[in-house]
This record gives C-alpha cells, sequence and structure tokens, in this order.
C-alpha cells in the first residue's frame, strides 16, 4: 500500500542555537510587555481609587441634594446630604422616585422624559420624602452623557426651597442697599456741584432782588405825590390850586413812571421766581417715576448754572434741534449735563468754546457736549468712566463724577461714552425717545 502521507520531524538536538534563541527573545520580549501591562494596570487602578475617593469626598462634603441615576431612573450615586434628609440607606438600584412624596411623582417622571428627549437641563419643584414630612426644592434635572454622545442617565440636584428664598431675599437687601448708596452718592456729587455754583447764584439773585427794590422805593415816592394831591382834593381847594399843585408834584411825569415802575418790579420779581424754579429743579433728588421731558431745555437749564457759577470766558453754545423729547428722570440727566460741562470748564483755557449738539439717531435722543480743550489722552480712555478715577489734582475731584454720570445714562436705557476722534473732548449721551402723545 503506497504512503499517502510523508512527515519529516526534526530532532530536537538538530535545533539550531540561533533559532534558540530567538526564541528566548521573544519570551523576555513577551514577558517585559506583560510587566509594563501590569504597571500601567496598576496606575489605572491608583488613578481610578483616587477618583473615587475624590467622588465620594464630593458627595460627602456637598450640601446640596445629588442623585445620579440611570437612563430608567435607578439611583446609581446620592450625596451623603441626601441620606441626611431622608434618613434612607442602601436605596441604591431603586428608582428615584422613592426618595420624593408621591405627589410628585408624576412630575419627576415627565421631568425625567424630557430631559432625554431634549437632551437639555429641566427645573420643575418637588419634595423628598422626609422624616419631618415634606421637603420642598428647586430640582434641576440634566442629562448624563455616555462616551457616544447618547443620554446614559440623570444627574438631579436641588436645593431647599426655603434656603433660596432667604437668598433671594438677601440679594434683594442687597441690591436695595446698593441703589441708596448710589442715590447718596449721586446727592453728594449734586451739592458739591451746587457748591460750586454758590457765588453764580447770589450774583444772579441780587440782580432781579436790586431791580425790585429800586423800584419798590420808586413806587413809594409816587404814592406819596399822589397822596398829597389827594388829600388836598378832599380838603376842596381850588381848581386853580390843584392844576399848580399837580404841576409842582410833577404828577404827569410820576404817572408815567408809575406804570415803568411796576413794570420793572414785576419783571425782576419774575426773573427771580424763574431762578427759584431752576434752582428747584437742579436740586431736586430725581427719583420717582420716569417722564418724557425736553433734554434741550433741561440741559440748557444745566449749562446755565454752571456757566453763572464761573469766572471762565469760555462759551456755551447749542446747536442741532431746539426741542427733543426723551424718558427719563430730568433731575439725574440735569446732573449728567452739569457734570460734562464742568469737567469741560476744567480742562479749558480762557477764551474756549462748548458746543452742545442734539439729535436723534433711530429710536434714541443724542445729546453731545464737545469743547476745544486738550482732548482725552489715549491712556485714560479705557478707565475715565472708574469710580475714584480723576485727572484733576488732589483736593478738586472726587473721581465720582463720570462714573455716577455713565451710571445714570444705563439706568435710563441709555449710554454715555467717548466720541471717537481726536482734538477736544466730545461725550455723546443717548436715551429713549419719548413715545408718541407723552
Amino acid at each position: 500500500m503506497a504512503k499517502l502521507f510523508s512527515k519529516s520531524v526534526t530532532p530536537p538536538d538538530a535545533v539550531s542555537d540561533a533559532v534558540w534563541a530567538d526564541v528566548l527573545s521573544a519570551v523576555d520580549r513577551t514577558y517585559a510587555e506583560l510587566v509594563e501591562y501590569q504597571e500601567r494596570l496598576e496606575r489605572k487602578n491608583a488613578e481610578m481609587e483616587t477618583m473615587r475617593g475624590f467622588l465620594a469626598s464630593v458627595l460627602t462634603s456637598v450640601s446640596d441634594i445629588l442623585i445620579v441615576v440611570s437612563r430608567s431612573g435607578n439611583v446609581e450615586e446620592v450625596s451623603t446630604s441626601v441620606t441626611t434628609h431622608t434618613g434612607r440607606k442602601g436605596a441604591f438600584g431603586n428608582h428615584v422616585a422613592e426618595f420624593f412624596v408621591p405627589a410628585d411623582h408624576a412630575a419627576l417622571a415627565q421631568a425625567l422624559h424630557q430631559v432625554t428627549t431634549r437632551r437639555a437641563p429641566v427645573m420643575i419643584e418637588a419634595s423628598l420624602d422626609t422624616p419631618g414630612g415634606p421637603g420642598p426644592l428647586e430640582l434641576s434635572v440634566s442629562p448624563r452623557f455616555d462616551d457616544r454622545g447618547r443620554v446614559a442617565g440623570h444627574v438631579l440636584t436641588g436645593r431647599p426651597v426655603g434656603e433660596l428664598r432667604q437668598a433671594y431675599a438677601e440679594l434683594a437687601a442687597g441690591h436695595d442697599e446698593l441703589k441708596a448708596a448710589q442715590a447718596h452718592l449721586v446727592r453728594n456729587e449734586k451739592l458739591a456741584s451746587l457748591g460750586r455754583l454758590l457765588a453764580g447764584v447770589a450774583h444772579e439773585l441780587n440782580n432781579p432782588i436790586s431791580f425790585v427794590y429800586a423800584n419798590a422805593h420808586a413806587l413809594g415816592r409816587y404814592a406819596d405825590k399822589f397822596e398829597t394831591y389827594f388829600s388836598r382834593v378832599q380838603a376842596g381847594a381850588s381848581r386853580e390850586d390843584l392844576i399848580a399843585l399837580r404841576e409842582d408834584l410833577q404828577l404827569d411825569r410820576a404817572l408815567r413812571n408809575l406804570r415803568e415802575a411796576i413794570g420793572g418790579a414785576r419783571d425782576g420779581a419774575e426773573r427771580v421766581r424763574d431762578i427759584v424754579e431752576d434752582l428747584r429743579r437742579l436740586s431736586s433728588e430725581g427719583s420717582g417715576e420716569e417722564v418724557a421731558f425736553d433734554l434741550v431745555e433741561t440741559a440748557t437749564v444745566a449749562t446755565q448754572w454752571v456757566m453763572r457759577g464761573s469766572e471762565s470766558t469760555v462759551q456755551a453754545v447749542f446747536e442741532g434741534l431746539a426741542e427733543l423729547r426723551v424718558r427719563g428722570r430730568p433731575g439725574h440727566i440735569q446732573q449728567v449735563v452739569m457734570n460734562l460741562i464742568q469737567n469741560a470748564l476744567d480742562a479749558m483755557e480762557d477764551g474756549g468754546r462748548i458746543t452742545l449738539t442734539a439729535g436723534m439717531d433711530g429710536p434714541r435722543g443724542v445729546l453731545t457736549v464737545a469743547d476745544d480743550g486738550p482732548g482725552v489722552p489715549a491712556a485714560v480712555r479705557e478707565t475715565i468712566f472708574d469710580p475714584f478715577f480723576t485727572t484733576k489734582p488732589v483736593g478738586q475731584g472726587t473721581g465720582l463724577g463720570l462714573a455716577i454720570s455713565h451710571k445714570i445714562a444705563q439706568e435710563h436705557g441709555g449710554d454715555l461714552r467717548l466720541c471717537p476722534g481726536e482734538g477736544g473732548a466730545c461725550f455723546r449721551l443717548d436715551l429713549p425717545l419719548a413715545g408718541n402723545g407723552q
């Protein structure tokens, strides 16, 4: 029978040393790779233990409610605060709804479904089931993704509603204190401005009051003449005597001057009234509801008062619209314009010019205040609106004028900023236009 297969086997003693050397080298390499792999595995285990410890410390120390659940809603991790609030231990694997009162189970299930479908956080209010009764929480339900970007589960974080409401109340109280402090700064800055204007105010009041005083003396003299004449009439003096007395007292001239004196006294009194009215508007706190007002008129009053209190020969001129209706608090806007005019005067030399231009830019009313002084250096343009920043010598500026003015403009829904360009300083104030019929 013929052989179908034939196999030749090399005896072990026939293997060359080179082959055995290759085998031993391969074994050494494999062993080295195994040792390296074991070291990497040990490092990964150490990192995992470190991360596990880190997560355990976070879950232990966090004061908010933290629950990690699977896609189906089963609990995988909880913070120590959950156990503290609910008294439940060993709840892993149970459904998260067991931590909450039955009345909130439907809302919780709906939130989990919305997070899964929308892949975005959802905020709800739900109450923990605690031994002392329901514990209301503001609960955030967020998606948890796997390495392929699929929703693998959810993370629930919550804080007791009582603590949140207390925090909101403290925040509101802090906001009220901040507004009160700002109002105090505005009043102080306004008082500082009014102090600089006292000399001009005294001069402005002295002129019309002196005019009224002089005309009152003239009216007294005219009254004496007419009393003398009418007493003679009552005494039955003859026509010839009365004609002579009338010429002697110059009653015809006195009658003409009487009307002029009355008109002069009225003009002086009206001037005093206007000054007092301007002072009242200028010193008003500017609080209360916003109203529609003429920005040009308000800026004119503020500019006139600053210029009255200054001995500078700088001129202030108005250009653009003669009337510009905006909405806001006129008292605060007057303070803004006064600060801008006063800063321009402080920076300029005699003979300069301040130009105020009123116009519109879409739904905004715009007032620019430009001067031909040295301008604002580029190095300070970014910080010019910072509180307490000033380029004036110590004792001559608080550094609050522009900062407060900028804040006032923002609170009115507007803005105050430097105009672009070189040559002189230019500030642009824009405010919302008043609506139709206001």
